[in-house]
């Protein structure tokens, strides 16, 4: 048996890396009918896509269909998971990036409830930062699904993109032009127009560096507030959110940076 979703996977300069995340697919309870890994223009001499061949040809006939698409010049993570979205041939998309692995019951769990809940149109959850060599979490025997409203999404992003699936037919994809937030002003578009939105509290994916400031440059850190800014800047320019709400929420974005501005300097103390 397996789960009618399309796993898309951005691949650049990921040679290190990819075999991990796509262990984790092999190793799902309910394994995936289709993967498309999309290969970014990387400048590595051929180590990417030479490697994601070699994963299309050990793992054919252990998955379901191995797609691998390459990019005629380097487009970011955004519009490399467009490009996977349109190519896509199941109802639900899974994304995962190739630095990151999932729980082996990640699929089963999440595409299980979503075949039960017809109104959910997305669904993420939480996820853990673990080192390479910590074994697999045991998860609780019960877990809560709880609804991500609107002006609770505004706040903070509650979906880490490698925990995300969503019904593929929605009508939104990445804004390719933006490098930063772009997974945080989709979910925003989408559950802002009015579609309903899940999240399990229950970690079923997996990064291995922290979630800012893993080099401690504050440049990147700035680069990323400043693309959380922009999505809020959209939202409002569209007429999505009002202005008072815009002032809200870039205060309250302003200071989690000034937070994470704060923890960093002090773990390089």
């Amino acid at each position: 048996m397996v789960a009618a979703v399309s796993v898309i996977i951005p691949c650049y300069r990921c040679s290190e890396t990819i075999e991990r995340a796509f262990d984790s697919l092999v190793k799902q309870t309910l394994r995936p009918k289709e993967v498309i890994l999309v290969e970014d223009c990387s400048n590595d001499g051929g180590r990417t896509i030479g490697k994601l061949s070699e994963l299309r040809d050990k793992y054919e006939g252990c998955l379901g269909s191995i797609v691998v698409i390459q990019n005629k010049k380097n487009g970011g993570p955004a519009a490399s998971r467009n490009t996977g979205w349109d190519r896509a041939g199941q109802p639900y998309i899974a994304f995962l990036d190739a630095d990151d692995s999932w729980h082996p019951s990640k699929l089963e769990i999440q595409y299980t409830w979503m075949e039960s809940h017809p109104q959910a149109m997305l669904t993420g959850h939480s996820t853990l930062c673990i080192q390479p060599e910590d074994p697999v979490l045991e998860l609780p025997g019960q877990w809560v699904v709880r609804p991500v409203r609107k002006y609770l999404l505004l706040l903070s992003n509650r979906f880490p993109t490698r925990s995300v699936m969503l019904r593929r037919d929605i009508p939104f994809r990445f804004d390719p032009a933006k490098r930063y937030a772009e997974d945080y002003l989709l979910w925003l578009k989408i559950v802002l127009g009015g579609n309903s939105a899940y999240k399990f509290e229950l970690p079923l994916a997996y990064s291995y560096k922290p979630e800012f400031g893993a080099g401690g440059l504050s440049k990147d850190l700035w680069s990323m507030e400043r693309g959380v800014l922009d999505a809020f800047k959209q939202l409002y320019c569209n007429g999505v959110i009002s202005w008072f709400v815009l002032m809200l929420v870039a205060c309250v974005s302003l200071t989690k940076f000034v937070r994470r501005l704060v923890i960093v300097f002090l773990r390089k103390k």
